[in-house]
């Protein structure tokens, strides 16, 4: 052994031996850095997404004392209010650093603090989750490189991001534990967590029931080649139905304990139950030859589906259960859920990226591990990461998720490339190669090199409709109406959350679909005739109308409806009944009192 390989040997020892304790230390640095980076953003509460506003409007209401079980948001088309599909898991790490902070910084400070600290609590379980996975499946010392690799990826980091307070991050976190349960050689330890964080983001959202399907999809096929692998079944079974079922008495809201299907309801709870008992007698029975153990798991799955579309056949299609003309005008043309192709290449090469490069990462790492013990991880994790490609093209929100899945095969590349040129004699090969290898490898190379190509540049228009939007959400352009008294306000969709989330009043709708006869009644309202809109105004008693000209929304108005109530509006032609409320200068808005 030479000089260099003995003063190495320590430091290998000492990352394998304590890897949990830098792997969170290497995460308190980051969560350090990302709060000080993004002091502005959490000083203004910018909540920049729908979501993280309507979660932080829920938070509060819970310690404003709403009941646990009552999910429904009452500042939200009024007087009645409207029932939100979430559940109360994401809300419990925000009230608790508000309760915490509150004493020291006042309530204000608090609730600013805690929506910059929540969005990165997942991040570290994220980071030992995929840190354990890359310990098993690469090198026990490569794990601090996919952490590397994900700091870099803009995309699924964002949602770790200060202010994005939803549960995105959550559930990102619970897909990198399933990962790590996939490629944990111990059986019974492998299958609760598999178990577990399925059962704990089935009960945070549908999101990533594909993803929760196919890992119990994986688990069980690798039962019927490895009979060995019951052990790791029945565990599997018996997590994912306990904990659904845990999880569904203890969150569940009372909107959400009757027969819906765009939640953990009791019809995808019969399904986890069911799912998760019928896997744990197949474990037990767990017959000695191959193709009986292949029979079995494929009646169990027919007996799964058959039960599930005679039993619930309204949730065969979407679960949204969304009228047509709601899907037509609105949730179809959610950008999301457009597949990955559809999207400009300016935004969709950074995301498909490292997909790409960890398939193939994983693709050689599985061959070369053909003969060894590791394959029995490298092959679940292929399995997984590329179901998580293909994903992409159904929907581009799969991007994140499809990234994360990427690291451990991106890592495998990277550690089979980067040693050849660190090797090299050249000295510019082996610094310049090194850290062209690392770019290339790690898709970071991707955001990198988009800045400069010339295509897909946003138009002036777009840029006009970006900005309008950016002012429109700010706290300094909303402020202006808390000085007037508490009312409803008639405005955009989009608008709602973030107008009762940084004001005193109410609103009409928010863009979710069980809120969908008020998005239709805004749409109506805006793309009708005026005596329509007035009509629609009284009907949830707004008094006052707030537009924010060449807002998204805004445009779809006037392009789907010339002529209607917006377009003339925008024309400058105002009915006798809206009166003009003043509005400090500079401001992006437009303000009426509705007579």
């Amino acid at each position: 052994m030479n000089d260099f390989a003995k003063s190495v040997l320590p430091l290998e020892e000492e990352l394998d031996r304590n890897w949990v304790r830098y792997t969170l230390l290497a995460w308190a640095v980051l969560l350090l850095w990302f709060v000080w980076d993004r002091w502005g953003m959490i000083q203004w509460l910018s909540l920049g997404d729908t979501d993280d506003n309507m979660r932080l409007a829920q938070v509060r209401a819970l310690l404003n004392g709403q009941g646990w079980y009552d999910l429904r948001q009452y500042r939200l088309s009024p007087p009645a209010g409207f029932d939100i599909h979430w559940s109360r898991i994401v809300d419990l790490p925000i009230a608790g650093l508000i309760l915490l902070l509150r004493p020291f910084v006042g309530s204000a400070e608090a609730e600013r603090l805690a929506c910059g600290i929540a969005p990165l609590l997942p991040l570290s379980i994220a980071m030992l989750g995929l840190s354990a996975t890359v310990r098993r499946l690469v090198s026990r010392v490569a794990w601090p490189l996919g952490i590397v690799f994900l700091v870099g990826l803009g995309s699924t980091m964002s949602m770790f991001m200060p202010e994005r307070i939803d549960h995105h991050g959550w559930q990102l976190a619970m897909l990198s534990l399933t990962v790590a349960g996939l490629a944990d050689p111990r059986k019974l330890r492998g299958g609760a967590i598999v178990g577990l964080s399925s059962a704990v983001s089935l009960n945070i959202g549908l999101e990533l029931l594909p993803y929760a399907a196919m890992a119990g999809a994986i688990i069980t096929l690798r039962w019927v080649w490895d009979r060995d692998e019951a052990a790791r079944l029945q565990v599997y079974g018996l997590a994912l139905a306990g904990g659904s079922g845990i999880g569904f008495v203890l969150f569940a809201s009372n909107a959400n304990q009757v027969l819906r299907c765009d939640a953990l309801t009791p019809v995808w709870l019969s399904v986890m139950v069911a799912g998760g008992a019928l896997l744990f007698l197949l474990a037990r029975l767990n017959p000695a030859r191959r193709v009986v153990r292949l029979v079995l798991a494929l009646i169990a799955a027919a007996v799964i589906a058959g039960g599930f579309a005679y039993l619930f056949p309204q949730c065969l299609g979407r679960p949204e259960q969304v009228s047509p003309e709601l899907a037509r005008n609105w949730l179809n043309n959610v950008r999301e859920a457009r597949p990955i192709y559809k999207h400009p290449f300016r935004m969709a090469f950074p995301i498909v990226t490292l997909p790409v490069i960890g398939l193939i990462g994983a693709c050689l790492a599985t061959w070369r591990a053909r003969r060894s013990p590791s394959i029995t991880g490298w092959v679940p994790v292929l399995m997984f990461s590329t179901f998580a490609g293909l994903m992409l093209l159904w929907q581009a929100r799969a991007g994140p998720a499809a990234q994360l899945l990427a690291i451990p095969g991106a890592v495998a590349l990277a550690w089979i490339v980067l040693p050849w040129f660190i090797r090299q004699r050249s000295l510019p090969v082996r610094v310049l190669g090194t850290l062209a290898a690392l770019a290339v490898v790690s898709g970071t190379f991707a955001a990198a090199a988009i800045k400069y190509l010339p295509i897909d540049r946003p138009s002036a228009r777009t840029k006009v409709v970006n900005r309008a939007t950016g002012l429109c959400l700010t706290q300094p352009a909303m402020r202006p109406l808390n000085r007037l008294p508490k009312a409803t306000i008639f405005t955009f969709v989009d608008l709602g959350p973030r107008l009762i989330t940084l004001t005193h009043h109410n609103a009409i709708a928010g863009p979710y679909h069980r809120n969908g006869t008020a998005i239709l009644d805004v749409q109506h309202a805006f793309g009708r005739s005026p005596d329509n809109f007035r009509a629609t105004a009284r009907k949830y008693g707004a008094t006052l109308l707030l537009v924010c000209p060449n807002m998204a929304e805004s445009t779809v108005y006037r392009a789907r409806n010339p002529g209607g109530f917006y377009d003339q509006l925008a024309h400058g032609e105002t009915p006798a009944w809206l009166d003009p409320i003043p509005l400090p200068k500079g401001s992006p808005f437009r303000l009426f009192r509705i007579e």
